[in-house]
């Protein structure tokens, strides 16, 4: 297990090595920006997909749909952060007891 560790770590030094090692130019190209802009987005989505569809390793609907479901409206309706994770909390509990 130690040795996954010491060489993922490595891999990553070695991943932020080549992309300071890079020239300029290529950092500034459009696609390049624009990729580099879209890659969190597409982890965090992935988060989420993981964390609220699957139990173990089965896929699963259940009450975290219900608050996700909750959290993108809130989120569409332009609620406060603090009040679209409580909310969507909420909703997944009140789901869970029903």
């Amino acid at each position: 297990m130690w040795t996954a560790v010491l060489l993922a770590g490595v891999g990553c030094y070695l991943l932020k090595l080549a992309g300071l090692s890079l020239p300029e130019r290529v950092l500034e190209h459009p696609t390049v920006e624009r990729v580099a802009d879209l890659i969190p987005v597409a982890l965090l989505a992935a988060l989420v997909a993981v964390q609220v569809f699957s139990s173990g390793s089965t896929l699963t609907l259940d009450a975290r749909a219900l608050g996700l479901g909750f959290a993108v409206v809130a989120l569409l309706l332009r609620m406060p952060f603090l009040v679209v994770v409580v909310g969507a909390s909420v909703v997944a509990a009140v789901a869970r007891l029903l």
